[in-house]
């Protein structure tokens, strides 16, 4: 059951444990349809040629815009406090890294 009360314009949001962890993802992919946004959040590691979707968002299209102002805005206060970030255009990561280890 969800902890979500919304009275008096206030949100209570509960975080669970498993959650508050997060998980790690260095690669997104985004599609759309005309009535939604779908980011699927992966991570690949080095010399394992499979890699897994770890997380997946469906937005409307109204909230991924809302999403994508919120973004912008907290990398340009991260870079006020922080200084630049390097985004140096990067060539597609291949989806093999190399031989496969074997034991």
């Amino acid at each position: 059951m969800s902890d979500l009360k919304q009275n008096d314009n206030q949100i209570n949001i509960e975080l669970p444990e498993d959650v508050a962890e997060g998980t790690y993802s260095n690669l997104a992919i985004i599609s759309h349809s005309p009535q939604e946004f779908v980011v699927d959040f992966i991570r690949i590691l080095p010399n394992i040629p499979k890699a897994k979707v770890k997380s997946r968002i469906l937005l409307t299209p109204e909230h991924a815009k809302r999403f994508m102002k919120a973004l912008a805005e907290n990398v340009k206060k991260y870079e006020q406090q922080f200084g630049t970030i390097n985004d140096k255009e990067q060539p597609m990561m291949p989806m093999n890294f190399g031989p496969t280890a074997q034991a």
